[in-house]
């Protein structure tokens, strides 16, 4: 049971022009799938899934920890999160890669990681959970194969089959600038919300809606809200600003969303404009941005700040970190949800038997993956929307398998572009050119 090989290969896929606080989503989403190539102990081998983000800094430091990974077992995962961390101390993802940045393409270098000196600044414990969590899915769904056994098993067995998911919303372009109109069609007024609801409730069955909100003036995307449950009258609705609201419009759009929604999701940054916020309205507060470890709990349990956290495998440090969030919540008395980011069907299948191994799973998760279907990694036929759920996939491991056809095809996308990193800012600074947003937004 003896890692033999780490292979780290970044992939680019489409994206539609998806509008956030911060910007919009560029025409590619970078990824990288991670597998981890372990001995079977009967002289074969079996290969263990992940993904991240595709991030050069992440690439290089997976690629780093790679070069130490050769000849550990793969069970021991204790020990694997004390060499990330080991080897991670005193670089950083907050650097340069701009034209003139000294790091070379990801595709192009050459040299050995460790010939490439550390970053100015320390690796935040943030980011080295997420390198870190890649590679521990990646252990779980090689254990999971080697034991015939299904990941939810290893995270301590089901308590659900199926776990529910939110359907997604964005305000969005019709498409990327220069390029035709994509099927999803815009979404820039309540007309075109509800319309995109439609459609995902139709084609997948959720009985949840969420907004991505930040990017209009409040009372435009309160009057979005009004139109989705004049649409949908059943269904809960969920609202995610991002933080950039000040303290004093959050106040009066509580009052008026008080009436629609599930939950309110980071309408201010930091937790104590979050408490100041709680302290003051009924509406139930949830959030990924102000807790997002077992560091954070204390103060945002002290200050009263949220009820609702929004867990993440990438960002709390894997699976089982994930699953062991909802003991924390159901002690602390919140509820929990799932956050996401664009991603494939690795994370999809992931994200699911965590949430399939979590009895304190309240409310519907979030995904992304109706945006990016169309390019996965994955072989087709194992993940799919019923209900608005997806079924626990069955199999060892995960329960996915590889598409290589597919990621190579990925893979040169990635090598084409030339990107490094996401920048959301810098795409719509690229097309109104005039593009400075102000936070908090008002």
């Amino acid at each position: 049971m003896i890692i033999r090989e780490l292979r780290v290969t970044p992939v680019a896929f489409a994206d539609p022009p998806l509008l956030n606080a911060d910007g919009v989503h560029q025409p590619h989403v970078l990824r990288a799938v991670v597998e981890l190539v372990v001995a079977d102990g009967r002289g074969g081998e079996v290969t263990g899934l992940g993904e991240c983000a595709g991030h050069a800094w992440q690439l290089d430091w997976l690629e780093l920890v790679g070069s130490r990974l050769l000849g550990t077992s793969v069970y021991e995962t204790g020990a694997l999160a004390g060499l990330v961390a080991e080897l991670l101390a005193g670089r950083a993802s907050d650097v340069d890669y701009g034209p003139d940045a000294s790091w070379r393409r990801w595709a192009d270098r050459t040299d050995p990681p460790e010939s490439r000196g550390p970053a100015p600044v320390p690796a935040p414990a943030f980011d080295v959970r997420r390198v870190y969590a890649a590679l521990e899915v990646a252990c779980l769904d090689a254990q999971g194969r080697l034991a015939g056994i299904s990941v939810v098993d290893l995270l301590g067995g089901r308590v659900r089959d199926a776990v529910p998911y939110s359907g997604y919303l964005f305000y969005k372009w019709p498409g990327h600038p220069g390029a035709d109109a994509d099927e999803w069609g815009a979404a820039l007024t309540p007309d075109g919300v509800v319309a995109q609801a439609r459609r995902m409730v139709d084609r997948y069955g959720f009985r949840s809606l969420k907004l991505k909100g930040g990017v209009f003036p409040p009372d435009e995307e309160i009057a979005a809200l009004r139109a989705l449950r004049a649409e949908f009258p059943d269904h809960p609705l969920r609202l995610d600003p991002n933080g950039v609201w000040s303290l004093k419009t959050a106040l009066v759009a509580a009052d008026e969303l008080a009436d629609l929604l599930e939950y309110l999701e980071d309408p201010v940054a930091g937790v104590e404009d979050m408490a100041a916020l709680a302290s003051r309205t009924s509406l139930p507060l949830a959030t990924n941005m102000c807790v997002t470890s077992l560091d954070d709990v204390r103060t945002a349990v002290e200050r009263r700040a949220v009820r609702i956290v929004l867990g993440d495998h990438h960002i709390w440090g894997g699976l089982r970190a994930a699953v062991a969030l909802g003991d924390v919540c159901r002690a602390v008395g919140w509820g929990l949800s799932m956050h996401s980011n664009s991603h494939l069907g690795i994370s999809l299948a992931a994200m699911t038997h965590a949430a399939a191994a979590t009895a304190a799973l309240h409310h519907a998760c979030d995904t992304h993956y109706p945006w990016n279907e169309a390019d996965d990694v994955v072989v087709p036929g194992t993940l799919s929307f019923v209900d608005g759920s997806v079924v626990v996939p069955h199999g060892a491991g995960l329960g996915v398998e590889l598409d290589r056809a597919a990621m190579d095809r990925l893979h040169d996308v990635y090598l084409a572009l030339g990107r490094e990193h996401r920048n959301d800012r810098a795409y719509l600074r690229s097309v109104p050119p005039d593009f400075a947003p102000r936070m908090p937004r008002r």
